[in-house]
């Protein structure tokens, strides 16, 4: 009874990449008609729960801290590659998807992914507890990243608005690029025990118990398939984002929403995998997915659009407006004072989703 749904798991996480992939050479550089689009989002769906299974797999296999690292990398790729793509077809209205997409992943892993996951693991054992080292350097760095990128263009003068100069905008990426780097030297080299998970008594959690490592032959099939259905997603969240752009126009929304939708359907597994490592008591690792995938989201994204933007027509404006900034200031201000104890309760949990709520509205009415 165990291996069925084991046997019907590894079926569907095998059909749905490759499905994708072949959905997409069918589509590519076709206008698709509503019934296609239905079809070709339900299999986008598909493809990133199956991504991140395969992740998660891999993840297992080569343990933590170094597993939230997978997943993080998976999604932000996924991320960078969904904005370039939208920013090439978009036109002038895509000058600001970067940094609405960006922002809106900021927003989402560190007060909607930590809020759920500090609430779900303090309701289920109490208090919720983390390493404060490991999870405050990377607060910091998330923070710092945060404001040299999305900050620091809004009060700039070498060009008009929001916007850095081409000066600046190579600084902004080399420095996001060095400190990702450093970051990733602390995770998984000089201080990987701090970003292990923590036991009530403060000892670190070095092996899992819950089942056993999958083989190499298993991680490197993962892999691949993994590969599969990143390409599968980023290609057909291509071929229908004119019809999240429709449909967002339609509705009157501001164009900023778009880059919410966006970041929300890339971060929506992790979100699912860091719910599960809260529910089994792990929250450092959930903590890993959620600070890890928004620095990444920043390091690698910005990088990747101030190089795109080489050939990309149309201005890249980074600057948050004052309300962003206040949220932003607001939420790096209330984490610290979530991480310094090492422990939380469901109201420090609650606080982080009321944050997440006040951006999800501010954003539907500006």
């Amino acid at each position: 009874m165990i291996t069925r749904p084991r046997a019907l798991m590894a079926r569907w996480t095998t059909a749905v990449p490759v499905a994708a992939i072949v959905l997409l050479v069918l589509t590519w550089g076709r206008d698709l008609p509503g019934a296609v689009v239905a079809l070709v989002t339900l299999v986008l769906a598909g493809a990133v729960l199956a991504a991140v299974h395969h992740a998660e797999v891999v993840a297992h296999r080569v343990g933590e801290p170094f597993g939230s690292l997978v997943l993080a990398v998976a999604v932000t790729i996924i991320e960078v590659a969904l904005i370039v793509t939208l920013m090439a077809d978009g036109g002038d209205k895509s000058s600001t998807l970067a940094r609405d997409t960006v922002f809106a992943a900021v927003m989402i892993t560190c007060n909607g992914v930590v809020g759920l996951s500090l609430l779900a693991a303090s309701l289920r054992h109490r208090t919720a507890v983390f390493n404060p080292e490991g999870t405050g350097a990377a607060l910091a760095t998330v923070a710092t990243l945060a404001t040299l990128s999305l900050v620091l263009p809004t009060f700039t003068t070498s060009r008009p608005g929001p916007e850095f100069s081409t000066v600046q905008l190579t600084f902004a990426a080399l420095s996001s690029l060095v400190l990702y780097g450093l970051f990733i030297a602390t995770l998984t080299v000089r201080h990987r025990d701090y970003f292990l998970p923590v036991t009530r008594q403060g000892r670190a959690i070095t092996a899992e118990d819950h089942a056993d490592a999958p083989s190499s032959r298993t991680a490197l099939i993962s892999l691949g398939l993994l590969g599969l259905a990143l390409i599968g997603v980023v290609g057909l969240a291509k071929g229908v984002s004119p019809t999240i752009e429709e449909g967002v126009d339609a509705a009157g929304l501001h164009h900023a929403v778009v880059g919410v939708i966006i970041a929300l359907l890339v971060l929506l597994p992790e979100t699912i995998a860091a719910l599960r490592s809260a529910r089994r008591d792990r929250v450092q690792t959930s903590l890993n997915l959620a600070l890890g995938s928004s620095m990444a989201s920043i390091g690698l994204t910005i990088p990747a659009v101030a190089l795109a933007s080489v050939w990309l027509p149309g201005p890249l404006v980074l600057g948050l407006g004052s309300v962003h900034m206040v949220l932003l200031a607001l939420t790096v201000v209330v984490a610290s004072l979530t991480v310094v104890p090492g422990r939380a309760t469901p109201l420090q949990g609650g606080v982080h989703l009321v944050l997440f709520a006040a951006y999800l509205e501010l954003a539907i009415n500006p």
